[in-house]
C-alpha cells in the first residue's frame, strides 16, 4: 500500500511538473509580440542586430534606429504601425559616443541574445532587415519568453524543499506566473524580466545549500552554480544585480562559514563581472554605467539631460525623495498596488523572524534586496520608469516577494485562502 501511494504521489508530482512547464511555455509562446514595443527594446534589439551583422556594437547602421521607411522596404515595420513617432525617429535610448551611437542597455544581455541571433541564423537564415517581425518575435521567446518559463518553474519546485502540498504549490505558481506584472513582461525583449528568472534560480539554489549545510554538506557544483547565476544577475541591472550578488554572497558565508566555499562563489561570478565592465569601458571609457554620464545624452533630438535622467540624484529635498519613493510601492503606479499578493509579504517577514524560520538567513537577505533595491532608485531616479507597467526595475523583486510568501504558506497554512 505505502508503495503504491509513493508511486501515485510521484506521478501527481511528475504531472503537474509537466503541466507547470506547458502552461509556462505556452503564456510565453501567446505573449511574444512580433515588433519592438518602444524605445527600451528597440535599444536592446538594435545591439543584437548591430554585433551579428554589422560586426559592431555602435547601433547607428540598425533598422531600429534608422527604420526604413514603407517605400524603401517591403518588410514589415519593426515598430508598431501606429506609432508614427517610432517609425520616424527610431529609438531614443542611445548614447553619442566619439561620433557613433550606443544603447544605453547592459551589454551583456545583448552579447547573449547575438548568440541566440546568430544560431537562428545558422538554422533559418533570419535576417533582422528582412523579416523585422521574425527577429522580434525569436529574440522575445529567447529571452523575455525563457525567462518567464524558467521563473514560473522555479516557484514551483521551490515548494520542494520548502515541504508545501502540491496543491499549495500550484496555487502560488499559479498566482506568481498570472496575477503579477511578470506575465506583462513576456511581450517584449526587456531586462527585467531576464533578473527575475536569474533571481528566482538563484533563491531555489540557496534554499537547497540551506539544506545542504544543515546536513554539513559542502556542495560544490552547487556553490559554482550561484556563483555564476549572481554574477550574470549583476551584469543585467545596474541598479539591482550588484544588490543581489552581495545579498547572495552573504548567504552563501553565512551557511558555509568557510573561505573556501565564498572563494568558489566569487571566482564564479567574477567572469560576468569582468566582462561586463570591460566591454563598458571599450564603449565608453568608464567603469561606471555609460548611461550615467551626462555629456554621452546630449546629442540632437535628446529628451534626456540631467534633470531627467536615472543615475543622478534629482530630487528638490529629503521630503520629495520620500514621497517619490513610497509613491514607487504604493502610488497610482506603485509595485505592491500592481502585485496584490506582496501584500501578505510584508506583514510575513516579521512573523517569519519572530518564528525563527529555518529559512530565515535566506529571507532576510531577500528583504534586504527588495529594500535596497528599491531605496537605489528611489535616490537616483525620478521618472516612475518610464512608459511601463507598473514600476519595471521593481519586475525582478517578485522573486524576493514570492520566497516570502512560500514560506509564509508553510509556517502559517490558514493564509493560503488568502
Amino acid at each position: 500500500m505505502n508503495g503504491q501511494r509513493t508511486a501515485c504521489r510521484e506521478w501527481s508530482e511528475s504531472a503537474a511538473a509537466a503541466l507547470v512547464l506547458i502552461a509556462a511555455a505556452t503564456v510565453a509562446i501567446v505573449s511574444a509580440r512580433s515588433y519592438a514595443g518602444g524605445w527600451n527594446d528597440g535599444s536592446r534589439l538594435a545591439t543584437v542586430e548591430s554585433l551579428v551583422d554589422h560586426r559592431t556594437l555602435a547601433i547607428d547602421r540598425s533598422i531600429f534606429v534608422q527604420v526604413p521607411s514603407r517605400g524603401e522596404s517591403a518588410a514589415p515595420p519593426p515598430y508598431p504601425p501606429d506609432e508614427p513617432d517610432l517609425l520616424a525617429e527610431g529609438t531614443r535610448d542611445k548614447l553619442l559616443i566619439n561620433g557613433r551611437f550606443y544603447s544605453d542597455k547592459s551589454p551583456v544581455p545583448a552579447l547573449l541574445l547575438a548568440g541566440w541571433y546568430r544560431a537562428l541564423q545558422w538554422g533559418t537564415g533570419l535576417r533582422a532587415s528582412e523579416r523585422p517581425d521574425r527577429f522580434c518575435y525569436w529574440m522575445t521567446l529567447g529571452s523575455s519568453g525563457l525567462a518567464y518559463v524558467i521563473a514560473v518553474w522555479s516557484i514551483f519546485q521551490l515548494g520542494v524543499p520548502l515541504r508545501l502540498p502540491l496543491s499549495c504549490r500550484l496555487a502560488l505558481t499559479a498566482s506568481f506566473g498570472l496575477a503579477t506584472v511578470a506575465l506583462t513582461y513576456t511581450r517584449h525583449v526587456n531586462n527585467h524580466i531576464l533578473l527575475l528568472g536569474v533571481a528566482t534560480l538563484l533563491l531555489l539554489g540557496l534554499t537547497w545549500l540551506g539544506h545542504d549545510s544543515r546536513a554539513g554538506r559542502v556542495p560544490w557544483l552547487r556553490l559554482l552554480g550561484l556563483g555564476t547565476l549572481a554574477g550574470l544577475g549583476y551584469t543585467i541591472d545596474l541598479g539591482a544585480g550588484p544588490v543581489l550578488l552581495a545579498c547572495t554572497m552573504g548567504v552563501v558565508a553565512y551557511r558555509t562559514r568557510r573561505f573556501r566555499p565564498v572563494a568558489a562563489f566569487a571566482l564564479a561570478a567574477l567572469p560576468w563581472v569582468a566582462v561586463h565592465h570591460a566591454v563598458n569601458y571599450a564603449i565608453g571609457g568608464t567603469f561606471r554605467p555609460a548611461n550615467a554620464v551626462v555629456e554621452y545624452v546630449r546629442w540632437p533630438g535628446s529628451t534626456f539631460t540631467a534633470q531627467n535622467m536615472t543615475g543622478i540624484w534629482n530630487h528638490r529635498s529629503f521630503g520629495h525623495f520620500l514621497i517619490y519613493a513610497t509613491a514607487l510601492l504604493v502610488g497610482k503606479r506603485g509595485f505592491l498596488g500592481h502585485n496584490l499578493p506582496l501584500f501578505l509579504a510584508v506583514p510575513g517577514i516579521v512573523v517569519l523572524a519572530r518564528r525563527r524560520a529555518p529559512e530565515l538567513p535566506e529571507i532576510l537577505s531577500a528583504a534586504c534586496w527588495f529594500v535596497v533595491t528599491w531605496l537605489v532608485y528611489a535616490a537616483f531616479s525620478r521618472g516612475y520608469s518610464g512608459l511601463s507597467a507598473s514600476i519595471r526595475w521593481f519586475v525582478p523583486l517578485l522573486a524576493a516577494g514570492y520566497y516570502v510568501l512560500a514560506v509564509v504558506l508553510r509556517e502559517l497554512p490558514q493564509y493560503r485562502r488568502d
